[in-house]
């Protein structure tokens, strides 16, 4: 029996640090929802225009994603997470710098790419290292880190906003352009410190060692294996077992899509990726401010609002990483998503009465604290970690593109679409579809995905090659 206990705080850090790329995504998600406002006025943006401004990041993320996988297969995990965070800061330091509105869209693009590639990489990284008997809490790290980015977001721009109206730089400077007179450039250029320390930290931490053991290069990740597992005994074991489990399934390609213990998780991993993004969570985060306004709310009161939400988006994901492994992946999307189907109903009906009683806004706003904690604990908990470990070691990198990419392309759509759907179906009608949405995704994890908690990657993979 392999023992974990002694480099338990080794495992810990390289989660963390893997983590730190989900700490810019929620940030790179997040941060956008105080800006729209500003950029919407300077630029003179209709509904269309606007859709473009928040949803071009997500294209950029569909193209980040769908080139992460196979740069991960090819040149290895912290490679891609180094280039993500190389992307990252070059899209913040643009953005706080661009003269244009297309110059705007171009950097808002290329931080997506980055927020595609980490989003794919860095929970894979951290299933690669973890023992399975706390997988689960580990790559929910990274959830963690994504909702620490966003309730960092949200505070920064609530920050930046107060502290626009105090005047500290001197006028007609950059400064005073960055952070006083056009203030949405300093919430998208606060990101340049974090990407930088994701760059610099990435340095220390070593390559996984399954990808290690597919590419050949068996001394390197027994070495790696040795310092998870405490001892060069426990590393030469761990490196077998990969091995006699990837030797099963040939040579990483799209044919081996055709083998149907492949092609089966790599589907369901597509519909839960979709899916997942049509049930509200990315419009609240995006559109939260627009829609607090919407009930009445000043900008700064929705802002506050907004903060609100990733505090609580935040202490239920602690919570989650907490359970996850002991609950069961399975049974916290069962409560989480009841639990948003009847808060997104409510929230519909909030909204259909509020165009015939004057309903406080306090109301709304603890409709959508109870929706972000049966998210938080639920689909945003369980998601990265079931596609972090649902693939054969040999595909897991082409696999997660393909499940990714479906996730961003819900994502955008859903970013592109929302100002439409509130312009037309109004939040009460919007609401009422997102709800609609949460049943199909409930029958798949219901019905075709199976309990990972406490099982290896490697059994794992044999039931889906020994169910086909």
């Amino acid at each position: 029996m392999i023992k974990v206990k002694a480099t338990y705080y080794y495992i810990v850090f390289l989660s963390l640090v893997a983590a730190i790329g989900g700490f810019l995504f929620g940030y790179d998600t997040a941060v956008i929802s105080g800006t729209i406002s500003e950029v919407t006025e300077q630029f003179s943006l209709g509904s269309i225009a606007q859709g473009w401004y928040v949803g071009c990041a997500l294209l950029g993320s569909i193209m980040g994603v769908s080139i992460a996988g196979s740069l991960a297969d090819k040149y290895g995990r912290k490679k891609v997470m180094i280039l993500s965070a190389v992307l990252f800061s070059v899209s913040a330091i643009g953005c706080a710098l661009a003269g244009t509105f297309n110059g705007l869209i171009v950097y808002r693009i290329i931080g997506g790419a980055g927020i595609g590639m980490v989003s794919i990489v860095s929970p894979m990284y951290i299933s690669e290292v973890a023992p399975s008997s706390i997988r689960g809490s580990l790559v929910s790290l990274y959830q963690l880190a994504i909702t620490i980015g966003f309730l960092g977001a949200f505070i920064m721009n609530f920050q930046l906003l107060n502290f626009a109206e105090s005047n500290q730089f001197e006028m007609d400077t950059v400064l005073y352009k960055i952070f006083n007179e056009e203030v949405w450039r300093g919430m998208l250029g606060m990101e340049t410190v974090p990407a930088l320390l994701f760059f610099l930290i990435l340095l220390l931490i070593p390559e996984s060692p399954r990808w290690l053991v597919i590419n050949n290069k068996t001394l390197k990740a027994e070495q790696v294996f040795s310092k998870l597992y405490s001892s060069i005994e426990s590393g030469k074991q761990k490196v077998q077992e990969v091995m006699e489990q990837s030797g099963q399934i040939g040579v990483s390609n799209w044919k081996l899509l055709k083998n149907p213990g492949i092609l089966k998780p790599v589907l369901l991993g597509m519909a839960i990726a979709i899916l997942g993004q049509f049930m509200g969570v990315n419009a609240v985060l995006y559109y939260g401010p627009s829609i607090f306004e919407q009930s009445g709310l000043s900008g700064g009161d929705a802002l506050f609002y907004q903060v609100m939400v990733g505090l609580v988006n935040v202490l239920t994901t602690i919570l989650a990483l907490i359970i996850i492994d002991r609950v069961g992946r399975k049974k916290l999307v069962y409560f989480g998503v009841s639990g948003m189907i009847l808060s997104l109903i409510l929230i519909s009906f909030y909204f259909y009465g509020s165009d015939i009683y004057a309903l406080p806004s306090i109301f709304l706003l603890v409709l959508f604290l109870a929706y972000i904690f049966f998210t938080a604990i639920s689909i945003s908990a369980v998601i990265f970690v079931l596609l972090s470990e649902m693939y054969p070691n040999k595909i897991r990198g082409l696999a997660m593109s393909i499940a990714g990419f479906s996730l961003w392309l819900g994502t955008y759509l859903v970013g592109q679409l929302t100002p439409w759907f509130l312009e037309n179906f109004g939040p009460s009608g919007t609401f009422m579809f997102f709800a609609l949405m949460c049943f199909p995704y409930l029958y798949i994890i219901w019905k075709k995905i199976p309990e990972t908690a406490g099982k290896s990657l490697e059994e794992i993979e044999n039931y889906w090659l020994e169910k086909r």
